[in-house]
C-alpha cells in the first residue's frame, strides 16, 4: 500500500507542478511576442479542404493580419471541392491583400497535406512562410508571435491547437484533450529546450529548409510535424513554440471521430518518437484514481480523501484553462475525467495497430522501413486511380 501511497502523491505532485509552471510561462510572457523586429515580408500558406466547422470565420482572418508585407497562397488539391468557391470569394472581397487560390497536387508523399501544400511553397514569394491549417481563427498579431520566437538556434516556430468554443459534449471533451492535457505538455516540453512541432501552425524560413534538404523531406514521415521536428534536431536547432496557442474553434463534435483524431495522433507518436511515447501510460488521472480508489476500498484512506485527490487535480487543471482563456466551465470536468478514463485504452490500442484514417485516405504509420513502402504503394495507388478516373472522363 506504500507504494500506491507514493504513486499518488508523485502523480499529484507532477500534475500541480506542471500545471503551475505553464501558467507562469503564460503571465511571464504576455503581450510580450507582439512586439517582433524586424518585420520581414511573408507567405502565408494555407491548405483547404472541403467546408470544415467555422471554415469561412477563419479564412476570414487571413486578410486581417497586423504585418506591413505579406501575401496569402490558398491550397487545394480538386479544383470542384467546394471550399474553392468559398476561398475566391473571400480573395475577390479583400483586394487590399495579395492573395491566390492554387489548384492540384504534387503525389511525392503519403501525406495528402504536404502534397497539396507544396505547390503554395514553390511558389512562394518570400523567405519567411507561415503554414496555418484553415480551421486555425489567425489573430491579428499571428505573425509577430511567431517571429518573435525565432532565434540563433531556432529552425521551426509553431502552435497547438486550443479547442475554443465547444458547442456539446464531444467537442467539450475534444477541449479537454486539446488543451489543459496536449497544449499544458507541449508548453511545458518547449519551456525545458524540448520542444516538439504541430503542424497546425508552423513558421519556417526558406533558406533554412533548403539547407536542410528541403521542404520536400517533410513527406519521409507519415506526419509533417514529426518529420519536422526530427529534420529540426538532427540540424542541432530547436521547435519554438509561441506561449499561447492560438484557437481553433470547435463546434460540435461527434465523440467517436474525436476518439479516431486522438488515436491517428497517438500512433503516429509511438511510431516517430516511441520512446517518449511510452511515459504517456502514466499521465492523466486514470492510473492515480485507481490507486487512491484501492487505497479507500482497503481502508488505508477515507472515501472523502479520494474525492479531496480528484478536486485538487481537477480544480488544477480549471485554473489553467482559466488563466489561457480556453474553455473552463462546469461542463469540462465531466469532459476531463471521460478523457482521463480514456487515456489507457487509447494508449494500448496505439501500440496495438498502425493503421487510420485521415480526411478519408486510408493511411498507415508505416512497417520496419519508416513506411517508406507503404508510403510508397499509397502513392502508387492514388497516382493509378487518378489515372483511371481522368480515362473514364474522357471516354464519356
Amino acid at each position: 500500500m506504500t507504494v500506491l501511497i507514493w504513486f499518488a502523491a508523485i502523480a499529484l505532485l507532477v500534475q500541480l507542478a506542471s500545471i503551475a509552471f505553464v501558467i507562469a510561462i503564460r503571465r511571464r510572457h504576455r503581450n510580450v511576442e507582439s512586439e517582433a523586429a524586424p518585420r520581414p515580408p511573408v507567405t502565408l500558406i494555407r491548405p483547404i479542404c472541403g467546408l470544415e466547422n467555422n471554415l469561412e470565420r477563419c479564412l476570414a482572418t487571413s486578410f486581417r493580419l497586423d504585418w506591413p508585407s505579406y501575401e496569402i497562397i490558398f491550397c487545394v488539391a480538386q479544383a470542384d471541392d467546394p471550399a474553392a468557391s468559398l476561398t475566391r470569394r473571400l480573395i475577390a472581397a479583400n483586394p487590399h491583400v495579395p492573395a491566390r487560390l492554387l489548384v492540384g497536387e504534387d503525389l511525392f508523399s503519403v501525406n495528402p497535406k504536404m502534397n497539396n501544400v507544396v505547390k503554395g511553397w514553390r511558389s512562394a514569394r518570400h523567405d519567411w512562410i507561415v503554414m496555418t491549417d484553415s480551421n486555425v481563427l489567425m489573430p491579428p498579431d499571428h505573425i509577430a508571435r511567431m517571429l518573435a520566437r525565432w532565434d540563433g538556434e531556432t529552425g521551426l516556430v509553431c502552435s497547438p491547437p486550443a479547442g475554443t468554443e465547444p458547442e456539446n459534449f464531444g467537442a467539450f471533451l475534444e477541449s479537454a484533450w486539446l488543451d489543459s492535457f496536449q497544449a499544458r505538455w507541449q508548453l511545458l516540453a518547449d519551456a525545458v529546450g524540448f520542444g516538439f512541432a504541430q503542424g497546425k501552425s508552423m513558421l519556417f524560413n526558406r533558406q533554412l529548409m533548403n539547407h536542410l534538404g528541403g521542404f520536400e523531406r517533410l513527406g519521409e514521415e507519415v506526419a509533417e510535424d514529426a518529420a519536422a521536428t526530427l529534420l529540426v534536431r538532427s540540424a542541432g536547432l530547436k521547435v519554438r513554440l509561441v506561449h499561447e496557442p492560438f484557437p481553433q474553434p470547435l463546434g460540435g463534435r461527434q465523440i467517436a471521430a474525436v476518439w479516431k483524431r486522438q488515436l491517428r495522433w497517438a500512433r503516429l507518436r509511438r511510431a516517430s518518437f516511441p520512446l517518449y511515447f511510452l511515459p504517456e501510460i502514466f499521465t492523466g488521472a486514470a492510473l492515480p484514481m485507481a490507486a487512491m480508489a484501492t487505497l479507500a476500498l482497503t481502508g488505508t484512506l477515507a472515501p472523502a480523501a479520494v474525492l479531496a485527490y480528484l478536486a485538487a487535480w481537477y480544480a488544477a487543471e480549471i485554473a489553467l484553462a482559466r488563466a489561457y482563456g480556453w474553455p473552463h466551465g462546469w461542463r469540462m470536468i465531466p469532459a476531463m475525467i471521460t478523457r482521463d478514463l480514456l487515456l489507457p485504452a487509447l494508449f494500448a490500442a496505439a501500440w496495438f495497430g498502425s493503421g487510420f484514417e485521415w480526411r478519408g485516405n486510408a493511411m498507415t504509420v508505416g512497417d520496419n522501413d519508416n513506411g517508406r513502402s507503404a508510403r510508397l504503394r499509397q502513392v502508387v495507388a492514388r497516382t493509378r486511380d487518378k489515372a483511371r478516373a481522368l480515362v473514364a472522363a474522357r471516354s464519356h
